[in-house]
């Protein structure tokens, strides 16, 4: 058993969206489940790089990255999204078009974030060089009730994980663990 889902990872700029999704793509891998993941930075290299920051900038990357969602998942492929997606209304759009849609808050304070920031981009956010930077200048909206919200201040990426893979099977997305017997 395997039905497609899009699992939409949202949340601030190093909340660990993307961390998580490296670990559910291998993890759901390693159990032969057909996956893909679309991460924002690597999107943004090819099928959105004529985009911007702007709010319709964002609206239309996250509608392209829909669309491919949409494609994937209604043809039993899981689907790891790993978006900043900070408007409602986008993630909401993205909800509508694709198949099992289960919305992922990775909740991390703006404070975190920050300090994990490798880029500095933050500091220069903070510094007003970088506009349109989302929890800094531009808001983020965070979801009013998503299936999944982790807590990555005070849950390692294994547990964040496994929460995830709990889900899609109480949900049946994908089928239970098979438990291997102990040796004796």
């Amino acid at each position: 058993m395997n039905k497609g889902f899009t699992l939409w990872l949202t949340g601030l700029s190093g909340a660990g969206k993307t961390t998580i999704a490296v670990e559910l793509e291998q993890q759901l891998r390693a159990r032969g489940v057909k996956v893909e993941r679309l991460d924002g930075d690597t999107v943004r290299e090819g099928l959105t790089r004529d985009l911007g920051f702007s709010k319709a900038d964002r609206d239309k990357n996250i509608e392209r990255v829909s669309f491919v969602a949409k494609l994937l998942s209604r043809n039993d492929v899981g689907v790891i999204a790993s978006f900043i997606s900070p408007y409602r209304e986008a993630r909401d759009g993205v909800r509508r078009n694709t198949t099992g849609f289960i919305e992922v808050f990775v909740d991390a304070p703006l404070d975190v974030c920050a300090a994990r920031d490798v880029k500095g981009l933050y500091a220069k956010a903070f510094a007003g060089e970088l506009k349109e930077f989302t929890g800094v200048s531009d808001p983020y909206e965070a979801p009013l009730n998503p299936e999944i919200t982790l807590h990555t201040d005070r849950e390692t990426v294994q547990e964040s994980a496994a929460r995830i893979i709990a889900y899609l099977e109480q949900h049946e997305f994908i089928a239970q663990a098979e438990l291997v017997p102990e040796a004796s």
